[in-house]
């Protein structure tokens, strides 16, 4: 996988996150990951069209999701219910648009589905002969994970 693909990625997670939770965010460890299943209890998952194709992952855990949640929407949630679950995955959303348009600056015009928002652990998502680069971000509210599966189409 090429960086100019996963590079915006990674930028526009950490632009939106930090002016979402009004705090600083830092990249944490890098690493592939092989597995066909989620790992963490909520995932939003977008797909992407054009020059560059796959998917691209957020995960986090349930209290992650609801401290972020909260700090978007200034209210605390004591559960994941229909409002927090809208606005994570619109997070996805909003980073993976941000993204799009970054590749787009690059020559990479691409698409992007609806988010879809999946909760437990052990889902089955199958990347096909795409491996996931997993690039987690810490913030404050907890680590968010990116997974990236992504290829250049001819």
């Amino acid at each position: 996988m090429k960086v100019e693909i996963v590079g915006p990625f990674i930028d526009s997670a950490r632009e939106v996150l930090e002016s979402e939770l009004s705090s600083k965010v830092e990249r944490g460890k890098l690493s592939l990951c092989k597995s066909t299943s989620t790992t963490n209890e909520v995932t939003t998952l977008i797909g992407v069209t054009g020059k560059v194709q796959g998917m691209v992952l957020y995960g986090m855990s349930v209290e992650t999701a609801k401290s972020v949640v909260g700090k978007m929407m200034s209210q605390p949630f004591s559960e994941l219910d229909d409002l927090a679950q809208s606005g994570i995955a619109e997070l996805g959303n909003v980073i993976t648009g941000r993204a799009s348009m970054k590749l787009a600056d690059s020559g990479y015009q691409c698409s992007i589905a609806p988010p879809v928002l999946i909760t437990g652990c052990g889902t089955t998502i199958s990347t096909l002969d795409l491996q996931r680069l997993v690039v987690e971000m810490d913030t404050e509210c907890g680590p968010v994970e990116i997974q990236v599966a992504l290829k250049e189409t001819t």
